[in-house]
């Protein structure tokens, strides 16, 4: 049976939740297998609204195992209250369909404090991080001075685990806050172990040897869906460095942050919006800065769902496109958004960049580069008509249509998927990476 990775291809927020929740239906077990609580998907389903920050997408349909891997940095008291809410709208009736990586790690609020004094610090360089510890909850992973999800289930080793790591925190947050001209949030041992214990007694049915559970669900021939958080912008590697997330968001990692063998993968999907955002700071070649970009934004509902900051809109960016299908092996993409490009008369897909008087269709390695390059467009005819109710791509205007295969040619890969609203319904799935 095959194995699917979704990937967003650009910098984030591209819609893969939806997509997810609507290739859940054909899948067994759904992965989340990087990233923490500063992603953040949004489903609407019958209309109503859901955003999960941490727990799987998939959710949503009984009888589904969501998965949470080792990659992912887990704050307790977040995925508490995901469970809790969940709970209360009778979703998460069985335990067990949820999963928890004992080898994930653990956001303190050391991690918070120094993750949001630290963008501080940088005034106008600050690199846009949500500030909710994950950048430096995987700093202490690498420097393997880390506390895992293992950990909060026996309370003496937290309580070694959080007296060693606690001091060298308040030394540097001393720092900070001096910098800052503000005193030190007090932090004690006592307090942190109390609550970090009982948190870890509230998850304690749902956290198990992850890898162990999907090599025997390989084995058993399930079919099991990654679901990516972030974009391949964002990558730590592969991204535009220093304005990224601290996580590898490419397809590759869905092995390393699950525990299985990357043989198991069979597909990866990217997901595209049918124009670009960008959250944060950092070169953006194709941004609007105008009334077309506010136009975007608000058709768009471009706001995101964990910080409510606005984001940058602009123009599909070809050449993004291309990097991402290289770097994560794309067999496909989905292109959501496609209603928001209504009514606009005409539309610009940039497919190459101007640096300093050449022309390069492949994305610059280096982020000054990239912000200098001009973007290179080619234009196409818009269209006015609303796209709420296609469900068949036949279905499309004859524009829409063009520019969805321009897409195609643009990119070098077919488009899998199209969406054409909020809702699950309103998708037009044109391949099934289960099926084909």
């Amino acid at each position: 049976m095959p194995n699917v990775v979704v990937i967003g291809a650009q910098w984030g927020d591209e819609g893969k939740g939806k997509v997810v929740d609507l290739l859940t239906e054909h899948a067994q077990v759904v992965v989340r297998f990087q990233g923490g609580n500063n992603a953040g998907h949004t489903l609407v389903v019958g209309g109503q609204k859901t955003v999960l920050h941490l727990i799987p997408s998939g959710i949503l349909h009984p009888g589904k195992t969501c998965v949470i891997g080792n990659g992912v940095v887990v704050d307790p008291a977040v995925l508490v209250g995901e469970i809790d809410a969940l709970k209360v709208r009778g979703f998460l009736k069985d335990d067990a369909q949820l999963l928890i990586s004992d080898n994930a790690h653990v956001i303190f609020p050391w991690h918070k404090l120094l993750d949001s004094f630290r963008e501080k610090a940088r005034g106008g360089s600050a690199i846009g991080t949500t500030g909710r510890g994950i950048g430096p909850a995987y700093e202490d992973k690498v420097a393997r001075r880390g506390i895992r999800v293992r950990d909060l289930l026996h309370p003496e080793r937290l309580r070694r685990r959080i007296d060693e790591r606690l001091p060298s925190a308040l030394d540097e947050l001393k720092d900070l806050c001096a910098q800052a001209g503000v005193d030190v949030p007090r932090m004690e041992t006592p307090q942190i172990h109390a609550e970090f214990t009982a948190l870890g007694d509230r998850l304690r049915p749902y956290v198990h040897d992850v890898s162990l559970f999907l090599s025997e669900q390989v084995r058993r021939g399930a079919r099991i869906l990654f679901e990516g958080a972030q974009g391949t912008l964002l990558d730590v590697d592969h991204g535009t460095y220093p304005f990224v997330t601290s996580s590898n968001c490419v397809a590759g990692n869905a092995a390393v942050g699950s525990g299985l063998g990357p043989t198991a993968i069979d597909k990866v999907m990217g997901i595209s919006k049918a124009y670009t955002t960008r959250v944060g700071g950092g070169p953006f070649p194709t941004e609007l800065s105008d009334e077309l970009g506010d136009r975007l934004r608000k058709v768009g509902d471009e706001f995101g769902a964990t910080t409510g900051r606005p984001r940058r809109c602009g123009w599909l960016d070809g050449v993004v496109l291309r990097y991402a299908v290289r770097v994560n092996g794309l067999w496909g993409i989905a292109l959501t958004k496609l209603d928001v490009l209504s009514g606009i008369k005409t539309l610009n897909i940039c497919n190459a960049y101007d640096l300093d008087g050449a022309r390069v269709t492949e994305l610059p390695g280096d982020y000054e580069d990239l912000a200098r390059v001009k973007p290179i467009y080619e234009s196409l005819p818009g269209w006015d008509e609303k796209l709420a109710g296609v469900r068949t791509f036949d279905e499309l205007p004859e524009a829409a249509k063009r520019y969805v295969r321009r897409v195609e040619e643009v990119s070098g890969v077919p488009v899998v998927c199209v969406s054409v609203g909020a809702d699950r319904g309103e998708t037009v799935l044109l391949q099934n990476p289960f099926r084909s």
